[in-house]
């Protein structure tokens, strides 16, 4: 599905890109960045979400984002920031060039990156360059199984259908809390990546939730190294073990070199799980308050034995249109390695590009901005459709896409086998009186609540 970009181009090109005035960046930074930075960027800082959410903040800044493509053309826009050279992009097919040509000459290990990650896992795939970057890539991306819906060597769908069962017994009818679910979440997160011996270990994850807080501060906050340590400590443990069914088990064969740093790549791993279980939580929430859809939903897993591997397309498309609508990375960051040219002029070496998700997401230009429309994704996309990257896209995807999107399908999966799914507020997912079927730019999962009652026989 394509989209025509938003406005119209110049008809003379200008020798430079232009530039927004003070008071336009200042907006940009005010509404943009400021508002990402104070919900936490590497994690999520609950009452600043459910601030933002009042406010509908992604909605403001994409309506301002809409306002300067109206007045500056399709840029990409220059910022006036002091020391450090920065653009916006608001034209579709600038999306497109950015993401198909990274890492080289647009870097996806920018100094903030760089800054933040390198406080858990300073070898990451994500901050690296060059030969490193290559092979560590290669290493995700088999260790992961990136092509592939269903993972072929780990397996852990019955994993997760053993936890969520156990949340079922827990919970029965009663209120199901974003609190009940995440710690169901991460034990089978722990055992899904780690093995059946890590189930348990909330340590492990109570370690790396301290260590990514202090990432959220990147520069400004000193690095915790004895606390790395000991979470490193307690992570190789965990993989050396190598359990069968699990990703370590997958990784102890996976080919490496002195460069890949096998078990620099598992925070990240880990790291992706946790916007996994946002968009999860979201796409219920958007089954429970969208009855057709939810009738789909329950008659693609019908008849099915939900502890065994499978495809689950719907509930697939279910979850990534949770993140076209309220993105888990909304601020898609690249760094320019060497200069570049573009239709209105030159772009030096060491810019900073940044891509707002939302405002191609839940632009005007599209029909189903603000809609819940799962079948956007059960459409083939080629790479000059309009830029939908709720996992970015190009040759730094993310390469846990799959694994991420197989996991969150089998958890809703599970939840609506026999039980039927209510919000207790559908209000926050409706949006305001008077909005239609406008879904709200801002979502926090950390509020929502469900009732889960066993379906009656028949329904």
């Amino acid at each position: 599905m394509t989209a025509t970009p938003v406005g119209s181009r110049r008809s003379a090109l200008p020798s430079r890109l232009p530039l927004a005035s003070r008071l336009d960046t200042a907006r940009v930074m005010g509404s943009v960045v400021a508002p990402i930075l104070a919900r936490g960027v590497i994690i999520r800082r609950p009452g600043m979400l459910e601030v933002a959410q009042r406010l509908d903040a992604d909605r403001r800044a994409v309506g301002l984002l809409q306002r300067l493509h109206d007045r500056y053309g399709p840029g990409p826009l220059r910022l006036r920031i002091p020391g450090r050279a920065m653009v916006v992009l608001l034209a579709p097919q600038h999306v497109q060039r950015v993401l198909a040509q990274s890492p080289v000459p647009f870097s996806p290990a920018t100094k903030e990156k760089r800054a933040a990650l390198a406080h858990f896992q300073p070898h990451g795939v994500l901050i690296s360059s060059g030969r490193a970057r290559t092979e560590r890539r290669r290493f995700n991306e088999r260790a992961l199984d990136t092509p592939h819906a269903v993972h072929r060597g780990a397996d852990p769908v019955a994993k997760v259908h053993e936890e969520v069962c156990d949340l079922l017994v827990r919970v029965g009818p009663d209120a199901l809390t974003w609190d009940a679910f995440t710690v169901t979440w991460w034990r089978a997160v722990r055992r899904v990546v780690l093995g059946d011996g890590a189930r348990d270990d909330e340590r492990l994850s109570d370690d790396l939730t301290r260590l990514r807080a202090a990432a959220n501060w990147a520069f400004l906050h000193p690095r915790r190294r004895r606390l790395r340590r000991r979470f490193e400590r307690r992570l190789v443990r965990h993989l050396e073990r190598a359990e069968p069914g699990s990703l370590a088990g997958v990784m102890a064969g996976t080919p490496t070199t002195g460069r890949t740093r096998p078990e620099q790549q598992v925070p990240q791993w880990l790291f992706a799980f946790d916007a996994g279980s946002w968009a999860t939580f979201r796409a219920l929430a958007l089954l429970a308050t969208h009855p057709e859809e939810l009738a789909r939903a329950r008659a693609e897993i019908a008849g099915r034995d939900l502890s065994r591997p499978q495809d689950l397309p719907f509930l697939r498309a279910c979850v990534q249109e949770s993140l076209r609508l309220w993105p888990t990375t909304p601020a898609v960051l690249r760094e320019t390695t060497e200069p570049t040219r573009w239709e209105g002029g030159p772009m030096p070496s060491g810019t900073s590009v940044l891509t707002y998700a939302p405002f191609f997401h839940r632009n005007d230009a599209l029909p189903y901005a603000d809609r819940f429309t799962p079948d956007l994704w059960l459409e083939p996309r080629s790479t000059q459709d309009w830029p939908l990257i709720p996992f970015s896209a190009g040759p730094a995807e993310c390469p846990g896409r799959n694994l991420v999107l197989h996991v969150a399908s089998t958890v809703l999966a599970v939840l609506l086998a026999d039980r039927d799914v209510t919000l207790d507020d559908p209000a926050r997912v409706r949006g305001r009186a008077g909005d239609g079927e406008r879904l709200p730019g801002t979502l926090s999962p950390f509020g929502l609540m469900f009732r889960l009652p066993r379906l009656s026989p028949g329904a």
